[in-house]
């Protein structure tokens, strides 16, 4: 196997358009491929198709990785890979989300954001149940729809050792589908810039108010709304393609 050094280097080659170079890290990677793959069988596309798609998704991970992000090849590829395959059953209609669903989860992300201006903190999901009388698990699901759970997952740089993460406190039979979109996130916040990544972190992992944020970093609660509201439309955008 390449050591980190060596798979760099073949990075800097491909970038350059040394096509030898590219099918060296597409073999080298083709057991992270097929691990990939083996995620997605028995929903409607074909293997073959499935591990064409999944080296699309290398390749374009090799054309965007940059080595100042500070994580190895392999975790920044495994989200490109995944993300590949996940739009092409999207758009391709073996995943839909009815226009039903779609509606509400605009709706309640309406009220939540009118919520958050008002209150200076989000509405717990009993809340949003009772506005739209509906069942909760519901509203949990009608928000999954449209957007990623972020806190659910990876604690970062603030991680509490006591309690431990959300998510491992959850019944779960695949966490290598979690472990994907684990990755899918904690790129995802690698790219923010400090002050954005500082907002995530205390909003998401130290569950702490707009208001307790916005004291903290010395700015309106209307301004950390603001902030939150944009990194989540970049998160949407990045993360579901």
């Amino acid at each position: 196997m390449l050591d980190v050094q060596q798979t760099n280097t073949l990075i800097r080659q491909a970038k350059a358009g040394d096509n030898a170079a590219k099918e060296k890290l597409l073999t080298e990677n083709n057991n992270l491929i097929k691990s990939i793959v083996r995620r997605y069988l028995g929903k409607g596309v074909e293997y073959d198709d499935l591990y064409q798609l999944a080296g699309m998704g290398l390749l374009k991970a090799i054309n965007g990785f940059d080595e100042s992000y500070g994580v190895r090849f392999s975790t920044y590829a495994v989200p490109m890979i995944a993300g590949e395959i996940k739009r092409f059953m999207r758009d391709d209609g073996s995943i839909k989300v009815s226009r039903a669903i779609k509606a509400e989860a605009k709706a309640i992300n309406k009220f939540i954001e009118e919520f958050s201006a008002q209150h200076g903190a989000q509405p717990t999901v009993k809340q949003i149940a009772e506005k739209f009388s509906m069942p909760e698990s519901q509203v949990v699901f009608t928000m999954g729809s449209s957007c990623m759970p972020v806190s659910l997952y990876s604690q970062g740089e603030y991680k509490d050792e006591s309690t431990g993460e959300l998510l491992d406190k959850l019944p779960c039979e695949d966490r290598q589908e979690e472990l994907i979109e684990r990755l899918q996130l904690k790129t995802a916040i690698s790219k923010l810039c400090e002050r954005d990544k500082k907002v995530i972190m205390l909003r998401y992992f130290r569950d702490m108010t707009q208001s307790e944020v916005a004291a903290m970093l010395g700015v309106s609660q209307v301004q950390v709304s603001r902030i939150e509201n944009r990194i989540m439309e970049t998160f949407r955008k990045e993360l579901t393609g």
